[in-house]
């Protein structure tokens, strides 16, 4: 597939790496490509064009949106023509206004999952990896055995094909919750997430969801 992926953070490029090491034709969307590159922090994704974001986005089958959960409506309005493609969102809308641990910005009655699509209604988003870290989005194998890893949306086809893509990562738990709406629990698992973490000092960890035979 020719996937666009947008921000260009440790998210960004873990996630862009993999794509690139499955055969994927990946491109790597920013605001500014120069201004990327001259960070203290950026390293190459061998593979994968660094682009702006509408660039990026031109004749994708797939778009990505790795960048920050404050962020994303703004950036997705510069990605250009959405219409029709499936947008995988696996950012998380917290607030770090207060210091750490951050809140949620949206929850309860709403989720980002569901602002994006009211945002974009042409587009078929769906969520799915956003309770994971980078490493165990793109590489399940690091833990000792298999996890569940969720996934939300309106539209059949669009989750199907990002189920299949899961499956190529090596995800072997997907669980479709439902419709959009429904991002509203995975993204609300991340205050609990950030204090295992911090109990846990790893990021390491996954939820195993185990149903009765």
């Amino acid at each position: 597939m020719r996937c666009a992926v947008l921000g260009t953070g440790n998210v960004g490029r873990t996630i862009s790496a993999r794509l690139v090491e499955l055969g994927h034709d990946v491109r790597l969307g920013t605001r500014d490509p120069e201004v990327t590159r001259s960070r203290a922090d950026w390293t190459d994704v061998p593979g994968a064009a660094l682009v702006r974001f509408a660039e990026a986005t031109v004749d994708a089958d797939l778009v990505v949106h790795a960048a920050s959960g404050a962020a994303a409506l703004d950036l997705l309005a510069q990605a250009g023509n959405l219409t029709g493609c499936v947008l995988v969102d696996i950012s998380n809308p917290l607030d770090f206004s207060a210091g750490f641990p951050p809140t949620l910005s949206v929850k309860d009655t709403d989720s980002l999952g569901e602002q994006i699509q009211r945002a974009f209604p042409d587009t078929r988003v769906v969520k799915t990896l956003n309770t994971l870290t980078a490493e165990l989005m793109a590489y399940p194998e690091r833990l000792p055995e298999p996890t569940s890893v969720f996934l939300s949306g309106d539209d059949a086809d669009a989750k199907r094909t990002v189920t299949a893509l899961l499956s190529e990562m090596g995800h072997r738990d997907v669980i479709d919750l439902g419709g959009i709406e429904t991002s509203r629990g995975v993204e609300m698992w991340l205050p609990l997430w950030l204090r295992l973490m911090r109990s846990f000092g790893t990021a390491e960890f996954n939820i195993k969801v185990v149903r009765r035979s």
